[in-house]
């Protein structure tokens, strides 16, 4: 059995159950790519500090490179708890491939160092695909505004119909929800992006070690200042987690509009089938099941936030074992983020809205009520009292059965002697729409000018498309 580095200071070995309680290669194996790209750099890092000699470096970057192809290749690589983690592992293995030269390696520096180096590898991985899948998402929404020009349909307000709206004003609306998300992540990136590896077990160490030197080879922009700091760190799992969290409301609620819409109730949209379930019961059902596990699944990585924190909370410096916690949620998190947006981007791209339909719900439940009164200001009548005109005017038509368009002029003359003949244009859907052109409006102008703007801003930041 392999010896564990610390057993020179213990009188018995580990209990069993305590070792299987302690272990955590179960999760932490997959950062084995990560754990040996900071091994080489390390050992880059002890050649140029004197501590390993050109011959060693080569004997090691070679044996790691092997380590590193035995895991990928699945069933040459022995995985054994008592090794507890995914560094202890590589270094044993190391050991019998090279001896006693492997045990020189971890000159410099602690596991502390060492997993806090392997997770930030890891997460700004995980930050640019998630990036690149929020471009994907945000290309396939400017695909459905522009499609979608020319279909209006209602607005809500408590899910009650209010105002028309361009359903391609609806859909930037998204765009510009995952466009700051991008922001977010890249923001999370850029503040990630510090080395760890040389602060050791907290204090740094006594070799003269080039930690600039390391962080290039590693693709790291900067190294932690503090060492203390750099180990028990994981504000950046918070803030991954954080934005991860906000995408996924925006996903869920995007999902949430899906499953309305394409509901017989509303029927705004036609789920494609490749992206729709049926039932084992009810033969006519098409279900919208990639939205709703979508909606469902912001609750994994909602609870994968709260677990990061509490863990967190009331940890005194610098590292605690509590932090081997942190890393099975904040990977559930990232896979779950990513499937969540990869699926969607895939999705968004087949629907199609019923023209007919939205019109036909944008025409009926007095979302021209706001015009009237518009209209009344606009010739000089108070906006309280021309909302007290339209309010009569709507019950008016209520008790005829009818909409505001279908009450005849006299009877909206015997309302307001301001009433002309021209409120019906006035009111028609389109005049709606298009006089609503303040800056950030559904008017069809500024909505083509959003989408110009958005088409722009994501060619410049790279692949927007699904």
């Amino acid at each position: 059995m392999a010896k564990k580095p610390w057993e020179g200071r213990f009188s018995e070995p580990t209990d069993e159950m305590v070792e299987a309680f302690s272990s955590s290669i179960h999760v932490d194996r997959r950062l084995y790519a990560q754990d040996i790209a900071g091994s080489v750099a390390h050992a880059r890092t002890l050649n140029k500090a004197g501590v390993l000699s050109d011959e060693e470096l080569k004997s090691l970057e070679a044996a790691l490179s092997r380590v590193k192809k035995e895991i990928e290749e699945g069933n040459k690589f022995t995985w054994d708890p008592a090794l507890e983690d995914i560094h202890m592992h590589v270094e044993e293995r190391l050991r019998g491939m090279v001896g006693d030269l492997a045990g020189k390696l971890h000159t410099g520096r602690s596991r502390n160092d060492q997993v806090a180096t392997d997770f930030r590898l890891y997460l700004k991985q995980e930050a640019g695909e998630v990036i690149r899948l929020l471009r994907r998402v945000r290309g396939a929404l400017l695909d459905l505004a522009a499609a979608h020009m020319d279909c209006i349909m209602p607005g809500y307000t408590h899910l009650q119909r209010a105002q028309p709206v361009l359903a391609a004003h609806h859909f930037l609306a998204y765009y510009e929800m995952f466009f700051r998300d991008t922001r977010r992540f890249a923001q999370c990136l850029d503040r990630m992006d510090e080395m760890p590896l040389g602060s050791a077990a907290l204090a740094g160490t006594t070799f003269a070690l080039d930690r600039e030197y390391t962080a290039r080879e590693l693709g790291f922009s900067r190294v932690c200042r503090n060492s203390m700091d750099a180990v028990a760190d994981r504000d950046f799992c918070l803030e991954f987690a954080s934005a991860a969290s906000i995408a996924m409301i925006h996903l869920s609620r995007l999902c949430e509009e899906i499953v309305l819409w394409s509901s017989q109730e509303f029927g705004f949209l036609t789920l494609p089938d490749a992206f729709a379930t049926g039932s084992s019961i009810m033969p006519q059902k098409k279900n919208p099941d990639v939205a709703e596990l979508v909606r469902g699944k912001t609750g994994r990585v909602l609870g994968a936030m709260t677990a990061l924190f509490t863990l967190l909370k009331s940890l005194p410096l610098a590292y605690n074992r509590d932090l081997q916690e942190d890393k099975e949620p904040m990977f559930d998190c990232a896979d779950t983020v990513k499937a969540c947006l990869a699926v969607m981007a895939r999705m968004l791209p087949h629907l199609a809205m019923d023209r007919e339909r939205c019109a036909d719900a944008a025409r009926k439940g007095f979302l021209d009520a706001t015009d009237l009164a518009d209209y009344l200001a606009a010739k000089g009548l108070p906006f309280r009292d021309a909302h007290h005109v339209a309010g009569r005017a709507v019950a008016l038509a209520q008790e005829k059965g009818v909409e505001l368009t279908g009450l005849s002029l006299a009877e909206l003359q015997g309302l307001s002697d301001l009433v002309e003949k021209d409120v019906f244009g006035f009111l028609s859907l389109e005049a709606m729409v298009n006089r609503r052109a303040t800056l950030g409006g559904t008017a069809t102008g500024r909505v083509k000018e959003a989408l110009a703007q958005a088409r722009a801003e994501l060619a410049a930041e790279g692949e927007g498309r699904a």
